[in-house]
Order: structure tokens, then C-alpha cells, then sequence
């Protein structure tokens, strides 16, 4: 807890952030894990990752805007992205929070904002996944899809579903029968028992069971895990229920087991990486070990695997 509180605090400290973006080491540890500061590294990111026939999703990195500028910004860079990706050749595709549109300013304002990122994707033939916050925002994160944009941008817009919420399974269930396209992960927050899974076995088992039913009746589910023996799992179950590998797709972040992203795709399976990036990149590494302090082993241990012969 003191660790996680630490974390908390170095995160929000302008001074220390203006300091460690100017710290060499610094940015060079978080280039292994984020693709720069601006729209131009982010692209030429997922540029070099078609080169190795793996797909990207961008991730314009800051959430929970407390003004309408901030959030008109955000939406203004992400139809740059969209725009740039399509001029560089890659598939578009990327995550967004409804907490950078606007969310807790103005639920109208977050609408009319996705609503522009959303037609500018449909006209381009890309995607956009609506990325899952904290337990207090799933339902509002559920609701407003469903009954804002899943009629008109079902084909075109999805949502994550966290395996460590005990509310998973019914969400999913819901989703499936909306044909709706869900990106399974076991989420990174800290959360109580009441709501989530407290022991990691049980996260996993729940992550086990929502993927194979999402891999027999889902719509293009994207298994999001580094977990080796989850994958393995996932690889057992298609083969077994004859499912084509062009019916879902594994999903990594940026800069974590870049080895196995690599062995999967040349297995045949499709392969999507989340490629964050912007100027907020200390206070989201931050935060993202913060959740789960646990989270600095294991970013360092990927590090150390990627490097060991042979893998």
C-alpha cells in the first residue's frame, strides 16, 4: 500500500514529470513501453510493426479531462491519427477512454466527440476500441455503447471486458448477443473484493472461461494476455473446437514479450499490439504500476526474457 500510494504521488507531481522527460535514462526506459510523444512516432510505430505483419491499435495516452477544451484536443488529435494512419498504409485502428471525450464534463459533449472519431473510422474502414477504466465506469462505459453507438458503429466500435470483475460473465453474455466486439484483458486496476477477484488464480480462471466462450460464440474476440499458459490454453481450445484463426486475434501491449508477439504470428495467428503514446507518458507508467506495484517485476522480467537465447 505504501509503495502503490508512493507511485500515486510521484505520478502527479508536474514537477517531477517536467523533470523526468528531460531525464535521459529516464525516456529510454519508457521508449521500451511507449511510442514517443507525438501522432508521428506513434504511426511509425505501427508502421514498423506491419512489417512484421502485426497489427496496431494507437492509444493517445491521457484520461479524465475536467474541461471541454481538453477534451475537444483529444478528439481533434485523434482524427489526425485516423487520418494519418490511412495515409501511411496501415490498418486503422485505435483505443480511446470516454473520460478523454468529455465524459465527466458533459455526457452530450463525449457523445458529439465520438461521434466525429466514429464516422471519420467508418469512412475509412478502421475501428475504434472504447478502452475500460476503472469498476466505476463500466456500466457507464457499457451503457453509453449500447445505447449510443452500437446501432449505427456496431462493425466499426468495440469495448473491453476485465476478467478480474466478478460482473464479467453476465457482461459478456449481453455482449455476445449484441454481435458486439469485446477485447478480453484482466485488468490492471486495483479494485475491492467486493467487485473483483482478489487472488490472481481466480482472475485467471475467470479470464479462461469468458475466452473460450467468447472464441465459440463471439464476434472476433481479441485475447489480450502475456500469460503463456492462458495463450496455450486459447491455442488448445480452437484446435480442438475447429476454430479458424481468422475468428479472433491475441493482443500485447508495446514493448512487452515482442518474442512471443512474433512467434504467435508466424504460428498463423493474428497478432494486435497497443501502441500508447503522447506527452503523458510518465504519469500513465506511473499509474500503471501503481495499480499493481507487482507490475515492476514484470515489466522487468519480459525485459530479462526477451533477452535469454532462444525464446
Amino acid at each position: 500500500m505504501i509503495l502503490r500510494q508512493s507511485l500515486l504521488w510521484l505520478s502527479e507531481r508536474r514537477g517531477i514529470f517536467n523533470f523526468v522527460r528531460r531525464n535521459g535514462i529516464a525516456r529510454t526506459f519508457a521508449s521500451r513501453f511507449v511510442a514517443g510523444e507525438t501522432v508521428e512516432t506513434g504511426v511509425q510505430a505501427a508502421k514498423e510493426l506491419a512489417q512484421r505483419d502485426i497489427t496496431a491499435s494507437l492509444d493517445l495516452l491521457g484520461e479524465s479531462v475536467t474541461a471541454e477544451d481538453e477534451a475537444v484536443a483529444a478528439r481533434d488529435l485523434y482524427l489526425q491519427i485516423l487520418d494519418r494512419m490511412a495515409a501511411s498504409g496501415v490498418e486503422v485502428n485505435v483505443s480511446v477512454k470516454l473520460t478523454q471525450m468529455g465524459l465527466d464534463v458533459d455526457e452530450e459533449l463525449c457523445d458529439a466527440n465520438m461521434v466525429r472519431i466514429l464516422d471519420k473510422t467508418k469512412a475509412l474502414g478502421g475501428f475504434v476500441r472504447l478502452d475500460m477504466e476503472g469498476s466505476a465506469y463500466t456500466q457507464r462505459t457499457l451503457d453509453f455503447y449500447s445505447t449510443r453507438l452500437h446501432e449505427p458503429y456496431g462493425a466499426h466500435c468495440g469495448v473491453v471486458i476485465q476478467s478480474m470483475l466478478r460482473r464479467s460473465e453476465r457482461d459478456v453474455e449481453d455482449l455476445i448477443a449484441m454481435r458486439a466486439r469485446v477485447r478480453l484483458c484482466k485488468g490492471a486496476y486495483l479494485e475491492p473484493p467486493s467487485v473483483a477477484f482478489p487472488e490472481k488464480a481466480d482472475v485467471d480462471r475467470s479470464y479462461v472461461r469468458l475466452m473460450q466462450r467468447l472464441l465459440a460464440a463471439g464476434n472476433y474476440p481479441g485475447l489480450a494476455t502475456h500469460d503463456e499458459t492462458i495463450i496455450g490454453r486459447a491455442r488448445e481450445f480452437v484446435g480442438r473446437e475447429r476454430i479458424g484463426n481468422e475468428r479472433f486475434e491475441f493482443q500485447m501491449l508495446y514493448g512487452v514479450r515482442r518474442d512471443l508477439q512474433v512467434r504467435l504470428r508466424r504460428a498463423g495467428h493474428n497478432v494486435r499490439v497497443y501502441i500508447p503514446f503522447g506527452t503523458q507518458w510518465y504519469p500513465y507508467l506511473m499509474r500503471r504500476l501503481a495499480e499493481r506495484p507487482a507490475n515492476i517485476a514484470f515489466l522487468l522480467g519480459n525485459v530479462v526474457r526477451e533477452s535469454i537465447p532462444g525464446r
